[in-house]
């Protein structure tokens, strides 16, 4: 028995090895979020974290593979090693911080609240008391809108993906939905059905929520990958990849403060 264990723990090393000589990196990712991850009618993959993650893993040496994942499942997925990273518009936040490790900054985008023009909304619990704001499940403006505008009478309801929200949205199910303002620019509001809505003021605030933008989320323990990661970012963010790539899909700077 204790032969056959020394094996087993052999062929597990060899397996790893193998695994880590195959050069492929496997990103989590949830495609219903333009310009940041999107798929095309005939199935490839594009948007700016992926355009991202495609740099980054040139830079390290390997290939990239997507996984598709639910976003409210990725953490999950990820420790069940179903993939090695998340790159999904993955908010730094401190309550992921307890389950996964991040790399440096991917980008920082400001959220925000649409809202129908005629409506005189605001982004704020009083006026949007006894209203319906509709969020993406496991997102940060899904613990945004429960933690500050639910106690005071709005009602958050959740969503598999910000598309179903933004279509209950236009068709008057919902009185405003909360997401990244890039997100709601791009696919919501420079479109046709997005003509009658707005972005509500202010911008959405909570440092401890909405604190440091988004980045790759790892398993804790794959520190020397973490390492890797940060290294090819500050590469691609150095030799202009990055602003190369961004200018595809923003007309400013996403990478923030």
């Amino acid at each position: 028995m204790r032969k056959l264990l020394i094996i087993g723990a052999l062929a597990l090393v060899s397996l790893q090895a193998f695994a880590q000589k195959a050069g492929v990196m496997r990103f989590g990712v949830e495609t219903g979020y333009a310009p940041m991850e999107m798929k095309l009618p005939n199935g490839q993959l594009t948007g700016f974290d992926i355009d991202l993650g495609e740099a980054i893993c040139a830079q390290m040496g390997v290939k990239c593979e997507w996984v598709e994942n639910p976003f409210d499942s990725m953490i999950p997925a990820l420790q069940a090693k179903k993939f090695d990273g998340i790159l999904s518009a993955f908010s730094i936040t401190e309550k992921r911080k307890e389950q996964v490790a991040f790399t440096d900054k991917l980008y920082n985008t400001p959220p925000s609240l649409v809202v129908k023009k005629d409506s005189g909304l605001k982004a704020t619990a009083e006026s949007l008391a006894g209203k319906r704001i509709g969020v993406q499940q496991g997102s940060t403006y899904e613990t945004f809108t429960k933690n500050h505008w639910a106690p005071q009478g709005v009602t958050v309801v959740t969503y598999q993906t910000t598309d179903l929200a933004r279509a209950d949205l236009k068709n008057g199910r919902l009185d405003g939905v909360a997401d990244n303002s890039v997100v709601l620019q791009d696919n919501f509001l420079s479109k046709p059905e997005g003509a009658a809505f707005t972005f509500a003021q202010p911008f959405l605030s909570d440092p401890a929520i909405f604190s440091k933008g988004t980045a790759i989320g790892l398993r804790k323990e794959d520190t020397e990958l973490v390492q890797k990661i940060n290294k090819a970012i500050a590469e691609i963010r150095k030799n202009g990849t990055y602003d190369r790539l961004a200018r595809k899909y923003f007309t400013f700077d996403p990478y923030g403060d």
